[in-house]
C-alpha cells in the first residue's frame, strides 16, 4: 500500500507538469494580452502618453518573450526580467486588471473556496448515498418514485434559476438576504470564532444551490449500479444460503457498486468550480469563480492561468483521494488487477 501511494504522488508531478503546459496554452490562444489591448485602445483614443509604460511593463513581465520562454518563465524554470520569480519560487504572477499581485487578489477567496468545495462534496456524497441504496433496494416503489422525480427535477433545474429562487423567497417570506459566505462585519477582518461560524451559517444555501444537480447525477448513479450488482448471481447463491438481507447488501453488492462512486470525487471538484460561476455571481459569493470569469474576458493571463492550474491541483488531490479509497476497497486496483494471493 505505501508503495501505491508513493507511486501515485510520484505520478502527480509530471502530470501537473503536462496541465501548466496545457492551461499555458489555452491562456495564450486569444490573439495579443491584457497590454496588448490596452495599448491597441490607447491608440485608437489618440492617447500616448501612458503608451511607454504599458510597453516598460510588456518588457518587465516578459510579455514580449518567445512563447515557450514565456512558459519557462511563468513556472519558474526560467529566469526572468530583472530576477521575475515564477510559480516555483512561490510567486503567483501580476494581475493587471487588478494592478496588483495575483496573491493578493485570490489570497482570500482560495480558503473560501476550498471550503464550499469541501461542503459541496459532503453534501453530495451525505444525501446521494442513503437515497441510491433506497431506491435500489426498493425498485419500482413509490419512494424510489418520488426519489427519481425529484432526481429528474434536480437535474433539470439550472443551479443559478434556484439560487434566485432562493434569493426571493428568503428575502419575501423570511425578510432574510442569504447572498455571500459571511456577515458584512467579518468580511476583510481575521479568522476568529465568530467569523467561522458566520461562515458555517452562510454555506447551507450555496451548497445546497451547487450540490443539487451533483446530487441527483450521483443517485442516479449508485441506483444503476447497484440494481446491476443485485442481479447478478452471486447475490442469488447468497440469498440462496440463508444470508441476511442487510448483510448481503453491505458485504458484496453495495461494496461492488461504490468504485465508480468514489472515482467521482476527482471529477466532481471542475464540475463544482466552473459550474458555480454564475451561481457565485448570483449569490455573491467570495470563491475564484468570479475572478477566473474576469481574468478571462479581460485576457488577463497571470490571474486566469494560475486560477485554472489552481483547479488543477485541487482536481489532481481529488482523484489521489478517490484512488486511494478505492486501493483500500478493491485491492485489485494497488495490485495492478491481479487476484490477491
Amino acid at each position: 500500500m505505501a508503495f501505491y501511494v508513493l507511486r501515485r504522488i510520484l505520478t502527480m508531478i509530471p502530470t501537473l507538469l503536462v496541465i501548466s503546459l496545457l492551461t499555458f496554452v489555452i491562456i495564450e490562444l486569444p490573439a495579443g494580452d491584457y497590454i496588448s489591448n490596452q495599448i491597441a485602445a490607447l491608440k485608437a483614443a489618440g492617447e500616448s502618453a501612458s503608451i511607454a509604460k504599458l510597453e516598460f511593463m510588456r518588457a518587465e513581465f516578459a510579455l514580449d518573450r518567445p512563447f515557450f520562454e514565456r512558459y519557462l518563465i511563468w513556472v519558474g524554470l526560467w529566469p526572468g526580467p530583472h530576477g521575475f520569480d515564477g510559480l516555483l519560487q512561490g510567486n503567483w504572477g501580476w494581475s493587471f486588471e487588478y494592478d496588483k499581485p495575483v496573491a493578493e487578489v485570490v489570497g482570500p477567496t482560495l480558503p473560501l473556496t476550498i471550503v464550499l468545495n469541501t461542503a459541496t462534496i459532503l453534501f453530495v456524497y451525505i444525501v446521494s448515498f442513503p437515497i441510491g441504496i433506497y431506491s435500489a433496494t426498493r425498485q419500482y416503489s413509490w419512494g424510489d418514485y418520488g426519489f427519481t422525480l425529484v432526481g429528474y427535477i434536480g437535474l433539470a433545474t439550472p443551479n443559478f434559476l434556484l439560487g434566485l429562487i432562493l434569493l426571493y423567497f428568503a428575502n419575501r417570506w423570511f425578510g432574510l438576504s442569504i447572498g455571500g459566505l459571511m456577515d458584512p462585519q467579518y468580511i476583510g477582518e481575521p479568522w476568529s470564532v465568530a467569523k467561522a461560524i458566520s461562515i458555517l451559517g452562510h454555506l447551507i444555501v450555496p451548497t445546497v444551490v451547487i450540490g443539487t444537480a451533483g446530487t441527483a447525477a450521483m443517485i442516479r448513479r449508485l441506483r444503476a449500479n447497484l440494481l446491476d450488482e443485485l442481479h447478478k448471481q452471486y447475490v442469488t447463491t447468497a440469498r440462496a444460503k440463508g444470508m441476511r438481507e442487510a448483510r448481503l447488501l453491505l458485504k458484496y453488492p453495495l461494496r461492488m457498486a461504490l468504485n465508480p462512486f468514489i472515482a467521482d470525487i476527482g471529477n466532481l471538484i471542475p464540475s463544482l468550480v466552473s459550474g458555480s460561476v454564475i451561481v457565485s455571481v448570483v449569490l455573491n459569493l467570495p470563491t475564484v469563480g468570479p475572478i477566473l470569469l474576469n481574468a478571462l474576458q479581460s485576457q488577463d493571463q497571470f490571474l486566469s492561468g494560475f486560477v485554472l492550474l489552481f483547479v488543477a491541483i485541487l482536481t489532481l488531490l481529488g482523484m489521489l483521494v478517490s484512488d486511494l479509497l478505492l486501493a483500500v476497497l478493491d485491492p485489485r486496483i494497488r495490485l495492478g488487477g491481479k487476484a490477491p494471493s
